[in-house]
Order: structure tokens, then sequence, then C-alpha cells
């Protein structure tokens, strides 16, 4: 299983951050569900994930998601 790398700009810093093309799909479809850009919804996740580390933040969201 590959990943896919998507970069955002987070509190003013840049990142890089892989995931499966799965979680990806759900997260995507869960920003146009929600009215927002990608790079929104990430920035809401990152905001909220504590010390938990980005990526895992973003699978467990994924995980969790409506579907």
């Amino acid at each position: 299983m590959s990943l896919r790398k998507r970069s955002f700009t987070l509190s003013g810093h840049r990142t890089s951050v892989a995931l499966e093309a799965e979680f990806w799909a759900v997260i995507d479809r869960a920003a146009l569900a929600e009215g927002k850009a990608l790079a929104a919804l990430v920035a809401q996740i990152d905001a909220t994930r504590g010390e938990r580390p980005l990526a895992s933040a973003l699978r467990l969201y994924a995980l969790a998601a409506p579907k």
C-alpha cells in the first residue's frame, strides 16, 4: 500500500503528511461535505490533536467520519 503525501501550511509553518489514499479520500469527502477547503479541515484537526502526531490524528478523524 503506497502513501500519498500532501503539504499544508499550519500555524505559519509548512508541513507534509503522508497517508494512504483511502484515508485521504475520506478526509476529502468530509471537507466537501462540511463546505471547507481541505487545508481548513486539516488545520481544524491539527488545532485539536494535542500531542498526537498529525498523521495519526487525520487517520482517527477519517475512521470516525460518517460513511
